[in-house]
């Protein structure tokens, strides 16, 4: 147990319990091998008595190299940050740093909050997913603390900061232009809040490309930032009052929602509607039928990322790099070809 309840074994701590001086159990600590062997045995044994564990800020704030590399996403519980947030931890242990991780729930005052504290912690370097983009809040504050770090996700291009992202832009291209080529020409587009520059290019991007490349096509727009509630809502009025053939979902959470209004409903993909999906997930994969998906790259991003930001650490005064990674647009069951007089036929028996 700690020397005290409820209070952290220090270094001192240790000592006293083992007998020895703090000087010799922080050559223990960095791995000296002149302690005497019964030294050593006496400082594993109050380490393990004690509970003891070394506080890597304070460690970094008594060396040169801090070894503390901090990670601000969007959202803890989405799979798409969480297995990004998996594979920078991977990227960061490689390479002998530590990865304190902590989500701005979407807000951009809780991002400023996390850049401030990171900054306040002087960890080594930031890795910042923004909430809005390389324009917004937290990454506003990290130019002016004049922090080492990179953005990634939900970028575009920067001049002081490295920014990596995924081609959202051609992505929704190439979904528009399979939807119109197995004959849909009504599709919604399904999303939730208007602050993320992903969600503005993904849109912008399908409706551009309709424009050209298939320009009867109908296209309505669902963006909400009432939450989960009012975009079921949003979207059986739409059901109701003007169903498309198919649904793109502009999110993971927002694809969850609408198969489940689907099939309350007792709608079929692709039978009744087709639908596919930005960003993958396990269940898309298993579920009936199997969801279809634009997948991001998620270790190509990180991987990307995280070797800009070692560069950056180790000196690099190269021009800021703008990367985009492509995506790979999955078709499985979900999504099924249709024309305009089935279209009409089947809304028409409903």
């Amino acid at each position: 147990m700690a020397s005290k309840a409820g209070n952290r074994a220090s270094i001192h701590d240790v000592a006293s319990h083992a007998g020895v001086s703090a000087a010799t159990v922080s050559k223990f600590l960095h791995g000296v091998s002149t302690i005497k062997a019964a030294n050593v045995e006496k400082i594993k044994a109050a380490i393990l008595a004690l509970d003891y564990r070394p506080d890597p800020l304070a460690a970094d704030l008594r060396r040169a190299r801090r070894n503390i590399i901090g990670l601000i996403i969007p959202d803890l519980q989405s799979e798409f940050f969480g297995a990004l947030a998996s594979r920078f931890e991977t990227l960061a242990e490689k390479e002998g740093y530590s990865l304190s991780i902590a989500s701005s729930h979407e807000s951009e005052d809780r991002e400023l909050e996390l850049v401030e504290r990171m900054s306040s912690w002087r960890v080594a370097g930031t890795i910042l997913a923004p909430v809005r983009s390389e324009r917004g809040t937290g990454a506003g504050r990290m130019k002016e603390l004049g922090m080492d770090g990179v953005f990634v996700d939900r970028v575009n291009s920067d001049t002081e900061y490295d920014t990596i992202g995924v081609d959202n832009a051609k992505a929704s291209a190439e979904v528009c232009r399979m939807l119109s080529n197995i004959g849909h020409r009504h599709v919604l587009l399904l999303g939730l809040g208007q602050v993320s520059k992903n969600v503005r290019l993904r849109v912008s991007a399908f409706q551009q490309e309709a424009l050209r490349f298939c320009p009867e096509m109908q296209i309505d727009v669902i963006l909400t930032t009432g939450g989960v509630d009012d975009l079921r809502v949003k979207l059986g009025e739409q059901l109701d009052r003007e169903p498309p053939t198919a649904v793109y979902s502009l999110f993971q959470k927002t694809t969850l929602i609408a198969l489940s209004e689907f099939r309350r409903r007792g709608l079929s993909c692709p039978k009744d509607i087709s639908l596919i999906g930005f960003d993958d997930a396990d269940w898309m994969q298993v579920t009936y039928p199997a969801v279809s998906a634009v997948v991001q790259p998620v270790e190509r991003l990180a991987d990307s990322a995280f070797a800009q930001l070692i560069a950056r650490l180790n000196g690099s005064k190269d021009p800021a790099l703008s990367h985009l990674e492509n995506c790979e647009l999955v078709i499985r069951e979900s999504v099924g070809p249709i024309s305009r007089r089935q279209g009409v036929e089947r809304w028409a028996a409903t």
